[in-house]
């Protein structure tokens, strides 16, 4: 259910791609051809595995079957970055030795849940989240020292608790088990902080290909005021701020507002301020209090914008906005509505982001009609 382009060539998989946004947007705007990746393998810097049980309650460790949580088992995959893939096969091979047992959702009886491993592709940083079922670490500390001492790359390793039948991977209580808790990796000439809960794009490649094109897009003269809505920790803010006056970024995330912080200052960013807010409210607040805009960027969730939040942007006026979209579905919809609040799309720029799956991520520039 993961790669469902797996097998179909990588130039026959963009021009699906392609298609599909020309199908879906073709009315409402010009389509550009859509920028592919020159090698798209190995390009995923976060790698997830479920360790649990099959069927026959057997340990196991791999990635839920679409639409279950049946576990199917996964050594290799040609999208996960390899030396991630290394170490989760490790701690698998450690786990006997060990005796430790993965976690049985039915019974809710076993320690290991998750692993998670996140790697810095530009500063070579991993780290590695062992997601628990239990905050008792049985030879924790030996199993620690031996994992880094079979793979000396790992930067920090973090325990994160989840005693909950949830679907959530991570839980609400972290330990530190070795380094500094968090990693750091280079993204448009900036560095960022990248901490178990951070929201960081899993293609660098294609995320600088996809931010590049949004500044292009928004035809930046040096004097706006840009708002950042759904920000996260602050990357496309960051990069769009050596472009413009000021940058306001708004994100409900309070874990993702802190690092976005700590972000901008370890940057020496000046002219960026950071809320934690919901975008849509946030943006009502500064209607309200006759602040003015000039360019709004958003980078909504899969599930698109809010009918509240594009009111937000009629009351505001902004000249533009860039819509970065990853969901082409999503995208028509709003822009029906952004049509209704007097807004014109101008143009599309699909960016393949996830190669062999089904995704795509879309750049897309509204005018204000005047």
């Amino acid at each position: 259910g993961g790669c469902r382009y797996q097998g179909i060539p990588y130039e026959e998989q963009v021009e699906i791609k392609e298609k599909e946004v020309r199908k879906l947007l073709k009315k409402r705007c010009s389509v550009h051809p859509i920028s592919g990746m020159y090698f798209p393998y190995y390009y995923r810097n976060k790698v997830h595995a479920v360790f649990g049980m099959t069927d026959k309650r057997k340990p196991c460790y791999g990635i839920y079957e679409e639409g279950s949580h049946k576990i199917i088992q996964v050594e290799q995959c040609q999208i996960e970055d390899k030396k991630s893939s290394e170490i989760i096969k490790t701690i698998w091979d450690m786990l006997r030795p060990y005796k430790i047992k993965t976690y049985d959702e039915d019974s809710g009886y076993g320690f290991l849940r998750h692993v998670l491993v996140r790697r810095g592709f530009s500063t070579n940083q991993i780290m590695v989240v062992l997601v628990t079922a239990s905050p008792v670490f049985p030879s924790g500390k030996l199993f620690v020292k031996e994992l880094v001492e079979k793979h000396p790359e790992i930067t920090t390793i973090v325990q994160s608790m989840n005693d909950k039948k949830t679907t959530f991977v991570l839980g609400d209580k972290e330990k530190v088990l070795y380094g500094k808790g968090f990693i750091e990796d280079k993204l448009m000439g900036y560095t960022f902080r990248i901490s178990p809960k951070s929201f960081y794009q899993v293609n660098p490649k294609q995320t600088e290909v996809l931010y590049k094109k949004a500044i292009e897009v928004a035809g930046f003269t040096g004097g706006e005021t840009v708002l950042d809505a759904y920000c996260g920790i602050g990357t496309i803010g960051m990069a769009v701020s050596r472009h413009v006056k000021q940058v306001i970024g708004v994100e409900l995330n309070e874990a993702a507002v802190k690092d976005a912080i700590s972000n901008a200052r370890r940057n020496k960013v000046e002219n960026i301020q950071f809320y934690c807010k919901d975008a849509g409210i946030f943006m009502e607040e500064l209607a309200e209090q006759n602040v003015h805009v000039d360019v709004v960027m958003m980078d909504p969730p899969r599930s698109g914008s809010t009918e509240q939040f594009i009111d937000s942007v009629s009351r505001m006026k902004p000249e533009k906005v860039v819509y970065i979209s990853c969901n082409p579905e999503t995208l028509a919809r709003d822009l029906d509505y952004f049509t209704k609040k007097g807004y014109r799309a101008e143009g599309a720029w699909p960016v393949d982001m996830f190669c062999f799956t089904g995704h795509v991520e879309t750049v897309c520039r509204l005018t204000r009609i005047k």
